[in-house]
């Protein structure tokens, strides 16, 4: 009996009503924790904090890993988005993660060649590959290690290779024809022996491996300089040096078949390249209920996390009931104005004046938030005024494949902590540039070539990613980090985990295994931009009246499967403890946090 009232006292300390079955355990440690979305990434990732290295080190060294790992979600041609808390200084700082538009990019070149909308795959559609840069800059400005001692782990998979598993495998199967028929340096690594490689067989990939090893010699010979002077011979490998001219070389001198069923080169060039290098940044923030929420600026889709919240603010969520009618009803409404006003705003703020000030207002979603009928799902798309502000263009500065996407967070025991959400350069966007063994991004499919509207393509102008990591800090101190893949649906995922936790008071773990909704009202980010007005996509595990009631407010609504959405991954750390407890989604099979 004793014991029973224990095990219930630690259940109600936890957040879980005694006998909640959880897909898996809330992990928890005091030295460090990890979470990503494989596995082996997560275990590499701990390996570097028992060795002493901090939240940023095992971040890039699962970072790197992940490219290895998950090549259908995401590739060093790719683009990461990261936020930082920095125990020391007690300070965010946001990583720019996404590579710019080349200088050959105008909307006068798209338009006369044709185009109607940028293509969503191929290689016309690249922005400048950023993850190399992204990662080197996080390590060099917050790190303490070397890049050899985070990318050896990468290396050692890619060359002696790991365990196909069943999701990539898929991924791989789906691809196939098309890397027969269209992209033939594709077929040459994810087809070996012209087949598709079968569940449990050992996967290389060697040509990636060679090139990881082309930016370790680069810091080597520079490593008696300093562990700076190393790191920044890598990048200007990767940038400047021979992996630069590979890339440049492959895409001006091949056409690949794209989405508009013709073959394209690609636009960028070596002095897109040489000049790149990724951009340390404040991040934006909210408050709500206590909880300071930080989010990467409007080139990216971030703030529309906090205009959710601020909208929300005004609720007694709890009173509603989790996942009843009204409450998801409130949620799908609130977000469709934050998104109204993600698609008539953001931008990249180099290249338009975002109302940052304005629409992360109190007040503003004050007024906002009497456009919501408690009763009657809007079919319209309902930006605000934000002072009468339209966004003018800056001049310009002279000097549909869409399952991508995977997340990485890390606490260590400092107080550190890392979240960030890899993507682009996946394996079904973009021909493997031969030798080099990665793909480039296809980021710039989101640009409109409407030079009227806010995310309208400029050279050098960032495309308003959707990748969206999320850090929040309470009373000053480091409280939790998590994120999720899925595009548009990323801040409303991350939005229900959120609640979920510090409203429902829920475990983190049964946090993430709730079932989850999004709305997709809104014109997608990705090529072509189509739009769902009142669309909601539901997973079956919520009940079938509150479904109806749904439909009854007029939502028009998507069952789809119990499982299928959403892969949030999460840390937190206890401020009075110190204890850290990290959780990752069951979905997409091999998510795994992991810590000591």
């Amino acid at each position: 009996m004793e014991q029973k009232k224990g095990q219930d006292i630690l259940s109600r300390l936890a957040g879980a009503k005694p006998g909640d079955f959880t897909t898996r355990p809330v992990v928890m440690g005091t030295h460090g924790l990890v979470t990503s979305g494989h596995y082996l990434a997560s275990r590499i990732g701990l390996d570097i904090l028992e060795r002493g290295g901090n939240a940023i080190d095992a971040g890039v060294a699962v970072g790197f890993a992940l490219s290895v790992l998950e090549p259908y979600l995401y590739g060093i041609g790719g683009e990461v988005p990261i936020l930082l808390y920095l125990a020391n200084e007690q300070r965010v700082v946001c990583i720019s993660g996404q590579g710019p538009a080349p200088r050959k990019a105008t909307i006068e070149w798209f338009k006369n060649a044709g185009f109607d909308a940028i293509p969503g795959d191929g290689l016309l559609a690249a922005t400048i590959p950023d993850a190399v840069s992204a990662w080197i800059t996080a390590l060099m400005h917050f790190g303490t290690m070397r890049l050899a001692d985070v990318l050896e782990p990468a290396i050692e998979l890619a060359e002696n290779g790991f365990p196909m598993y069943g999701i990539l495998s898929s991924a791989i199967q789906r691809n196939a024809q098309r890397f027969q028929e269209a992209w033939p340096t594709s077929a040459e690594i994810y087809l070996p022996d012209g087949r598709v490689p079968e569940y449990g067989e050992r996967f290389y990939q060697k040509d990636l491996a060679n090139t990881f090893k082309k930016l370790l010699e680069a810091e080597h010979r520079e490593s008696s300089r300093g562990r700076i002077e190393g790191l920044q011979a890598a990048h200007d490998m990767f940038y400047k040096g021979e992996i630069a001219e590979q890339i440049i070389r492959f895409i001006t001198e091949n056409r690949f078949l794209d989405s508009t069923g013709k073959h394209n080169a690609g636009l960028l060039s070596r002095e897109d390249l040489s000049h790149y290098s990724a951009r340390i940044e404040e991040a934006v923030t909210t408050n709500y209920h206590g909880y300071d929420v930080y989010k990467c600026g409007p080139w990216s889709q971030g703030p529309v996390f906090l205009q959710q919240l601020n909208l929300l603010e005004g609720y007694d969520l709890a009173s509603l009931g989790h996942n009843s009618a009204d409450y998801i009803h409130l949620l799908l409404e609130a977000s469709k104005l934050a998104f109204a006003d993600r698609e008539k705003y953001y931008g990249d703020p180099d290249y338009v004046e975002v109302p940052l000030h304005v629409l992360l207002s109190k007040e503003y979603a004050t007024e906002r938030r009497k456009l919501i009928n408690p009763d009657v799902a809007s079919m319209e798309l309902r930006p605000g005024n934000a002072s009468a502000f339209k966004p003018p263009i800056k001049p310009k500065d002279k000097d549909v494949y869409t399952g991508d996407t995977t997340h990485l967070d890390v606490i260590d025991q400092w107080g550190n902590m890392m979240a960030a959400t890899p993507s682009g350069g996946w394996f079904a966007s973009s021909p493997v540039i031969k030798g080099l063994g990665f793909p480039l991004c296809t980021r710039m499919q989101i640009f409109h070539l409407d030079p009227e509207h806010a995310n309208s393509l400029i050279p050098g102008k960032r495309p308003r990613t959707t990748l969206s990591p999320t850090l929040v800090v309470k009373d000053n101190k480091p409280f939790m980090v998590f994120g999720t893949p899925g595009g548009d649906q990323q801040d409303q995922w991350t939005l229900q985990f959120f609640l979920n936790y510090v409203v429902f008071n829920m475990n983190m773990q049964a946090a993430v295994d709730a079932p989850t909704f999004h709305s997709t009202h809104f014109p997608s980010s990705f090529y072509p931009h189509g739009a769902q007005p009142g669309g909601v996509v539901i997973e079956s595990r919520i009940e079938e009246s509150v479904i109806e009631e749904l439909k009854a407010r007029g939502h028009k609504i998507t069952v789809t499967g119990p499982w299928a959405n959403g892969r949030v991954l999460g840390i937190s750390i206890n401020p009075r403890s110190g204890i850290i407890s990290a959780v990752a989604s069951p979905r997409m099979e091999t998510g795994y946090a992991i810590g000591w």
